[in-house]
């Protein structure tokens, strides 16, 4: 079975990120994708200390056992898709979002880059600008990951401020959407070779 697994990196719960990663999901879902839906926003997780254990041990976990890094990692390597989405702080992603690509990125790439050949996408929600800089960020991630970066039709992106503002983005309502239809394509051809 196909596994997909979606960050969302805003401490909003059912804010406009949630929104948009659930639209992405659900075309997967009508794919039979198993899909799981994880909120890191708001949560206790701790940047990278470089203190290169994770290298030295080539053992798929961080050093940092003190929050739920671990266990966000186990999710990442058992998925054959990972969606991270955050909103635009300051015209980059949350800060739990940044901390959560870092230490994957480094005890992935540092064990035998393991996500190596996996399907990313970004999905982030904006207010008004800056979205793009997020949105590289997370595709950064995905690309120094080895791994294959989805599009859809235009950015992976959904406009709006307050929650729920973003179901009126017309355009990235129907962006979400292809983008999950484009990840469930690639998923099976992947798959079926």
């Amino acid at each position: 079975m196909i596994k997909a697994v979606a960050f969302n990196g805003s401490p909003r719960e059912g804010g406009n990120t949630e929104f948009l990663l659930k639209l992405v999901l659900e075309e997967l879902e009508r794919e039979k994708i198993n899909t799981e839906l994880l909120h890191i926003g708001a949560k206790s997780i701790r940047g990278c200390i470089a203190c290169m254990k994770c290298r030295q041990s080539k053992m798929p976990k961080c050093a940092i056992e003190s929050d739920d890094l671990n266990f966000y990692l186990r999710k990442a390597i058992e998925s054959d898709i990972i969606l991270i989405g955050s909103p635009t702080y300051f015209a980059d992603v949350s800060s739990e979002t940044k901390a959560l690509i870092d230490r994957i990125g480094f005890v992935t790439r540092g064990g035998g880059s393991l996500l190596k050949g996996k399907i990313g996408a970004a999905v982030i929600a904006v207010r008004r600008a800056g979205s793009i800089h997020a949105f590289d960020t997370i595709n950064h991630f995905f690309l120094i990951s080895g791994m294959i970066v989805v599009g859809s039709t235009y950015w992976n992106l959904g406009i709006g401020r307050e929650k729920g503002e973003v179901k009126q983005d017309n355009e990235g309502v129907d962006n979400m959407k292809d983008l999950g239809c484009q990840i469930a394509k690639i998923a099976k051809r992947l798959k079926s070779n």
